[in-house]
């Protein structure tokens, strides 16, 4: 009998992500009620390649996608949030939320991200989202490298 349950339990482990993450993707959050394919598009654009530590929850048509990236600013100036040449300040809009404070949306699990947070809401193909990018509490106008993103937008 120790046999049979030993065996079990390593079979479980070996299907954990399988069996206790939604669709068997260990990105997705409970809750989530659509996949998000390999390459996620926060509003029709990837996320940074270099994307870490990716967490998301889909409900009813939308999407919130939590990911680490040292690809910030870059990335907002290729993705069309910030027209390449323009300096991030000129677009600077602030979250409120204060220094050491963090958030996390509804039903989004992993990491929050800490304020200060610069925020922008989403044009190009699929208008209708916002991003939060961590900035730096130490260089006015700067984002944190590596920055927790979280990217809200529209899977229709």
């Amino acid at each position: 009998m120790a046999v049979f349950a030993g065996g079990t339990g390593g079979f479980l482990w070996l299907f954990q992500d399988e069996l206790f993450h939604p669709f068997g993707d260990a990105r997705a959050c409970a809750g989530s009620d659509a996949r998000l394919p390999d390459v996620i598009s926060a509003g029709g654009v990837p996320i940074p390649a270099d994307a870490s530590d990716i967490h998301y929850v889909t409900e009813n048509g939308s999407a919130r996608v939590s990911f680490l990236s040292r690809q910030m600013p870059d990335y907002l100036h290729r993705a069309g949030l910030v027209p390449e040449g323009k300096p991030l300040l000129e677009y600077d809009e602030k979250y409120a939320l204060g220094e050491g404070e963090s958030e996390l949306p509804e039903g989004l699990c992993g990491p929050a991200v800490a304020g200060p947070v610069w925020s922008h809401e989403l044009a190009g193909p699929r208008p209708g989202g916002s991003i939060l990018v961590e900035r730096s509490s130490v260089l006015p106008g700067a984002l944190r490298a590596p920055a927790r993103v979280i990217a809200i937008f529209s899977m229709r």
